[in-house]
């Protein structure tokens, strides 16, 4: 989809959020106000009470094509502390194993009357066709499509860079692992480029790193040590097995031999660099134990954040959902 359709497809015509899909060409300040909204979101889980009233009446819907315990998890934890009506629906046990099409199943959710879908799905670009085809008015949230993107994972990694290390001009961020298969490193290259970070590294095996992968504004590293030489952030990514095709890697092993973070790799970047991991990690394949659990570990931390992101988008959707619907009403009054 060209960059300026998807722009249009995912804000209003004031340049608010309308579906959060991918970070393609969004603009810095947008996810910055992101960022803002979010952190002004994370004293609500410190409350007794955790809940404010933004989306109270409103129906949001967790259409998972796709299984993944955390992001659903936190998808509905923050749509609950928005005080939002939730429905989770695991598709991908139930009417598409029946033969039924995405479209069907868009008009059967539809018929439910929600304001909103979070959706994940394993094929690159079923969040947008959804988006271009639900009716008026209802926020599409992309939860992580295929190998395209998972914008709301980028956003939290991005959340936990500047939570920990402040505004993002002058940091070396390395991402490590399986680039080819990972929307997650997808989406923090645009992330990170669109805030400003001036040094993104990428690093691993030749036949895990994408054609082109340059385009991104990226260093491409194949030797571990050497890419994370004074890096500010280490972001390692799991190996996604059930996407690869082929004798991509000889062996886990060998993999973590050449790639694994372990404590003795992590002193080449700086004393106080963080490492991050959008999980579930895989210990002794992509990061040693003692890495993951160690002092600069904020893999957890990244989980906290994950809500307070998503309460952010849940919120901000709906608001310019709202503000559209409004200015449509406005317009055919003075037509």
């Amino acid at each position: 989809m060209p960059k300026d359709v998807m722009r249009s497809l995912q804000l209003n015509d004031q340049g608010q959020l309308r579906h959060f899909l991918s970070l393609d060409n969004l603009p810095g300040a947008l996810l910055t106000e992101i960022l803002d909204t979010a952190d002004s979101f994370l004293e609500v889980g410190a409350r007794a009470v955790k809940k404010v009233p933004l989306l109270r009446g409103k129906t949001v819907c967790n259409v998972f094509f796709e299984n993944s315990t955390r992001t659903r998890t936190t998808f509905e934890l923050a749509a609950q502390r928005l005080s939002a009506d939730v429905i989770s629906l695991n598709v991908s046990t139930s009417s598409t194993s029946k033969g039924e099409t995405l479209f069907d199943t868009l008009r059967n959710l539809e018929a439910m009357a929600a304001d909103m879908f979070v959706v994940r799905h394993s094929d690159s670009g079923a969040a947008h066709f959804i988006a271009e085809h639900v009716c008026p008015n209802v926020a599409i949230i992309n939860g992580g499509d295929g190998r395209h993107a998972h914008p709301t994972q980028g956003m939290l990694d991005m959340l936990t860079i500047r939570r920990h290390k402040g505004q993002f001009e002058n940091l070396s961020v390395a991402i490590v692992g399986d680039i080819l298969h990972s929307r997650v490193a997808r989406s923090n290259m645009l992330a990170l480029k669109a805030l400003g970070c001036p040094d993104i590294r990428v690093i691993g095996p030749k036949t895990l790193l994408p054609v082109g992968v340059e385009q991104y504004g990226v260093r491409v590293y194949n030797d571990l040590s050497e890419g994370l030489k004074d890096v500010d952030v280490v972001i390692m990514l799991r190996l996604q097995r059930e996407r690869m095709q082929g004798g991509l890697l000889p062996s886990e092993g060998e993999f973590y031999r050449l790639y694994g973070l372990t404590e003795q790799r992590l002193r080449h970047a700086k004393p106080d660099a963080i490492v991050m991991h959008p999980g579930p990690i895989n210990r002794g394949v992509e990061i040693e134990s003692a890495v993951a659990d160690g002092p600069q570990s904020v893999i957890l931390n990244q989980v906290t954040y994950g809500i307070a992101i998503r309460m952010a988008v849940l919120s901000m959707a709906m608001s310019g959902q709202t503000a559209q619907r409004q200015m449509n009403q406005d317009a055919e009054e003075h037509a």
